[in-house]
C-alpha cells in the first residue's frame, strides 16, 4: 500500500485524468457553440477592417476630415453598378463636418447612443450627379449620429436600399434634392428628428418607431408605425396611413466602442406593440458582444473559411467588398449575428444559393447586399427549411437592411431571392430588386420569378421594398402575416400579354396572399406599373387574396406611371382601373 503522499498523488492524478475525460466528452459532443475558441480578431482594440474603412476621431482637423472623406464620395457619387464598397466610423466626439454620402457608403457613429457622436453639419444625400434625380440613390446609409445642420435642413434625398437607423436630427430634415426633383423613399426608424420632416417630391415614405417634430408632404403612401408627430390618419386624402404602435421590433445589431477603447456590436432586445425610438428615453434595452467573439471576414476569404468560422461558433462581421462564393453559407446556431458595414456583397457562383439559416431562435442578419451571379441560383436566401414548424416568439429571427439584387452590374439569374419557411420572422426594411436598368438586363436575361415567399406562420414585415419580378413579386403563404408597408414596381419589360399571364388571368398580381391563409393583415401598400416595352400589356389586379374575415387591406393602392400599361383592379375585383386613360392614384381604403 502507497505512503499518504504517494496516494494524494495519486487522487489528484485521477482527479486530472476525469477532468480531461470531461472536456473531451464536450468537445465531441460539440460543446457550447456560444464560446468560440478561436477568434479572427483581437480580444479588444481596433481590428483590421481592411483599407476601405475609414476611421474618425474628433481630434481630427476639418482639413484631415475632408481629406478622408471626400475621396470616398469623390469615388462613389456616381459609382452605381461599381465593386468599390466604403465605411466610414466616427468615434465618439464632436465634428464640425459636411459627408456626402455615395454609393455603397455606410456612416456609422461609433457610440453607444447617437448623442455620443455629433457632426456640426451635414451627412447628406442629393441627386445632382443625375440631374436632380434621386430616383436612383440607392445602396447607402446613416447609422447611430447625431447631425447638428443649423438654420438648414438636412438632407436624405433617396430611394430604395438607403435607411436612416437610429440618428438624431437636431434641426430639420429634407427627404427630397435641391431643386425639388423627383424622389422615390425610402426608410426611417429609431431616430429622433427635432424640426419638420418635409418630404417633398418623394412618391413614398415608410418611417417607424421615430420621434418627428412635425411632418409635411405626401404624394401616393406615405406609412408611419409607432411614430410620435406623425401626421393624422387620412388615407387617401392625404394619404397617410398611421399605426400608433408596431407589432413587432427589434433593432438592427451595431458596431461601438466602449470606454476603454474596445469594439463591441450591441444586441437591442425585441420590442413588442412599441413606439418611439428606443434610445430617447435612456439607454437602450440590449446585449453586447466583444469583436473577438466575431469572425472579421474580408472579401478575400472564401466561402469555406468563412463557414468554418461559423462551425466553431463564432459571429460573422462582413467588411466591405465584393465576397465571391463558390459554396452556401450556412447559419446553423442560434443567436448567430451577420452583420455587414460598407453594404459588403455576396455573390453566389455556380448556382450555388448564397445563405440559408436552420430554424433556430434569435439569428440576426443585418446590413449586406446579395447580388445573383450568372448561373441561376434557385433561392439566395432561405431562412429555416420547408416545413419548419417551431415557435420563435420570443426570439425571433430577424432580417435587416438586407438586399437582393438581379442584374444591373452583370449578368444574374436567381428563381426567389428570399424565403422565409421560419416562423415569428421579423423582416424589417428589405429591396428585393430585378434590375430595370444596367448591364445584362432584359425579359431573357436577368430572368428571376419571385422576390419574397413566406410560409413560416406569424411572420411581420416592415418595410418591403419588392420590384420587376416576372411572376408574382411576393406570394405570402403563412397564416397570420403582418406587412406594414409595401412598395412595388410590376416588371416593365414583359413583351405582350401571353408572356405574363397567371392561371389565365392578365398578369400576376404584385401580392398574393395564399388561397389556404386564413389570417393576414397590411397597412399602406403601393403597387405601379410601367410597361413601356409593351404599353398594351395589363394585370389584372396589384393585391390577391381569399375573400375571408381574417384577411383584410388597409391604405393599398396603384398607379400606371406614365400611362404605360394598366392595372384593372386595386384588391381582387376591387379599386377602379389605371391605364392611360386615368393615371391614378386609385385607392382603397379598407378591405373587404
Amino acid at each position: 500500500m502507497p505512503g499518504e503522499k504517494a496516494f494524494r498523488v495519486l487522487l489528484a492524478a485521477l482527479a486530472v485524468g476525469f477532468v480531461v475525460a470531461g472536456i473531451a466528452l464536450v468537445l465531441a459532443v460539440g460543446g457550447p457553440r456560444d464560446e468560440p475558441t478561436d477568434t479572427a480578431a483581437p480580444t479588444g482594440g481596433e481590428p483590421d477592417f481592411g483599407p476601405n474603412v475609414t476611421i474618425l476621431d474628433p481630434t481630427m482637423t476639418g482639413d484631415e476630415i475632408r481629406s478622408a472623406v471626400d475621396p470616398v464620395f469623390d469615388a462613389q457619387e456616381t459609382n452605381q453598378f461599381g465593386e468599390r464598397r466604403d465605411a466610414i466610423l466616427l468615434k465618439p466626439g464632436s465634428y464640425d463636418a459636411t459627408i456626402d454620402v455615395g454609393f455603397y457608403t455606410s456612416v456609422l457613429g461609433l457610440g453607444l447612443s447617437p448623442d455620443d457622436v455629433t457632426v456640426n453639419g451635414q451627412v447628406r444625400v442629393d441627386a445632382q450627379w443625375f440631374d436632380g434625380n434621386a430616383t436612383q440613390n440607392f445602396w447607402r446609409s446613416v447609422e447611430n449620429l447625431a447631425v447638428a445642420p443649423g438654420a438648414d435642413a438636412n438632407r436624405w434625398a433617396v430611394a430604395q436600399a438607403a435607411p436612416m437607423r437610429r440618428v438624431h436630427v437636431r434641426g430639420a430634415l429634407d427627404l427630397y434634392p435641391s431643386g425639388s426633383g423627383w424622389a422615390s423613399g425610402g426608410y426611417i426608424a429609431d431616430s429622433k428628428i427635432d424640426g419638420l420632416v418635409s418630404s417633398g417630391s418623394q412618391q413614398q415614405w415608410f418611417s417607424r418607431e421615430s420621434e418627428f417634430g412635425g411632418w409635411e408632404g405626401a404624394s401616393w403612401n406615405m406609412v408611419f408605425s409607432g411614430v410620435s408627430g406623425a401626421p393624422p390618419q387620412s388615407f387617401p386624402d392625404p394619404p397617410f396611413t398611421v399605426l400608433g404602435a408596431t407589432p413587432a421590433a427589434r433593432e438592427k445589431p451595431f458596431l461601438y466602442v466602449d470606454d476603454g477603447g474596445d469594439y463591441r456590436v450591441f444586441l437591442p432586445d425585441l420590442r413588442r406593440d412599441s413606439s418611439g425610438a428606443s434610445w430617447t428615453g435612456g439607454e437602450t434595452a440590449g446585449t453586447s458582444l466583444g469583436i473577438d467573439r466575431f469572425f472579421v471576414a474580408r472579401p478575400t476569404d472564401t466561402a469555406a473559411e468563412i463557414n468554418a468560422a461559423l462551425d466553431r461558433g463564432l459571429n460573422l462581421f462582413l467588411t466591405p467588398g465584393v465576397y465571391r462564393l463558390d459554396e452556401t453559407l450556412t447559419v446553423e446556431r442560434a443567436d448567430t449575428v451577420v452583420l455587414g458595414i460598407g453594404l459588403p456583397t455576396l455573390v453566389p457562383e455556380g448556382g450555388v444559393d448564397a445563405m440559408t439559416v436552420d430554424d433556430v431562435d434569435g439569428v440576426r442578419l443585418a446590413g449586406f447586399l446579395i447580388d445573383a451571379g450568372a448561373e441561376n441560383s434557385d433561392v439566395l436566401l432561405r431562412v429555416g427549411g420547408e416545413g419548419s414548424d417551431a415557435r420563435h416568439d420570443s426570439n425571433p429571427t430577424t432580417i435587416q437592411d438586407v438586399y437582393f439584387r438581379i442584374g444591373g452590374a452583370g449578368p444574374g439569374r436567381a428563381t426567389t431571392s428570399l424565403v422565409v419557411d421560419s416562423a415569428d420572422v421579423i423582416i424589417d426594411h428589405i429591396w428585393a430588386w430585378r434590375a430595370d436598368h444596367g448591364d445584362g438586363v432584359g425579359w431573357d436575361a436577368n430572368t428571376a420569378d419571385t422576390g419574397v415567399v413566406v410560409n413560416g406562420a406569424n411572420v411581420v414585415a416592415t418595410g418591403l421594398f419588392v420590384e420587376h419580378y416576372q411572376r408574382h413579386q411576393l406570394v405570402w403563404n403563412g397564416d397570420n402575416g403582418r406587412t406594414v408597408f409595401f412598395q412595388n414596381e410590376m416588371p416593365y419589360d414583359p413583351p405582350d400579354q401571353d408572356s405574363w399571364r397567371s392561371e389565365g388571368e392578365d398578369g400576376y398580381a404584385a401580392y398574393k396572399v395564399a388561397d389556404g391563409v386564413t389570417r393576414h393583415e397590411v397597412w399602406g401598400g403601393g403597387s405601379y406599373c410601367y410597361f413601356n416595352v409593351n404599353p398594351s400589356v395589363r394585370a389584372a389586379r396589384a393585391f390577391e387574396a381569399p375573400d375571408v374575415p381574417g384577411v383584410r387591406f388597409h391604405g393599398v393602392l396603384t398607379v400606371s406611371l406614365g400611362g404605360n400599361g394598366s392595372i384593372v383592379n386595386v384588391v381582387n375585383s376591387t379599386g377602379a382601373t389605371v391605364s392611360a386613360e386615368w393615371t391614378g392614384p386609385s385607392s382603397v381604403a379598407v378591405y373587404p
